[in-house]
């Protein structure tokens, strides 16, 4: 449980329908997501349970209202750094769930032994999830210029964003 009755828990089957009615408006509106936005329900799924991923609810008031994907960011030598991908059902906006999912993601990653959290591709278009996860201590390190194609801004650029998990410990 976190704060302002919000509870954070792992997904299950049963949550799928309620992912896909959290996940297919932000997908079909090509704003945010590098998804196509015609995919279908069983590819997003798929695609949002993918290895190597921990998929999450947010519960309040009895109803699913976000969802959270944590793991690896990659392989190999980089296998310290997590990266995590955030949706809210649009009636649950200005309601913490968000910043909920990401305390909740940041604090997983690093109970799973992970030492920074990454976020590859951020739009830059993207003003509330930017000025959040800036709130939830990541720092802009990279710009993609021209990188997403928005439906209306045209060609937008994407944010990388970081965060040290350790909290500058070796």
């Amino acid at each position: 449980m976190t704060g302002g009755g919000t509870a954070i828990r792992p997904a299950t089957p049963e949550d799928h329908e309620a992912i896909w009615r959290i996940l297919k408006p932000v997908y079909r509106a090509g704003e945010t997501y590098c998804i196509p936005p015609d995919i279908t329900r069983d590819e997003a799924l798929a695609d949002w349970f993918a290895a190597p991923f921990t998929v999450f609810v947010a519960e309040a008031d009895g109803l699913v209202l976000g969802t959270s994907h944590v793991g690896r960011n990659r392989p190999g030598p980089a296998a310290h750094v997590a990266n995590a991908s955030f949706a809210t059902h649009p009636s649950a906006r200005d309601r913490g769930i968000a910043r909920a999912l990401v305390a909740h993601a940041k604090d997983w990653a690093r109970n799973q032994g992970f030492r920074a959290m990454q976020f590859n591709f951020v739009v830059a278009t993207n003003a509330d999830a930017v000025h959040s996860w800036q709130k939830a201590g990541f720092d802009i390190v990279g710009r993609l210029p021209g990188a997403f194609l928005h439906p209306q801004h045209g060609y937008v650029d994407a944010l990388v964003m970081f965060h040290d998990l350790t909290g500058g410990q070796p």
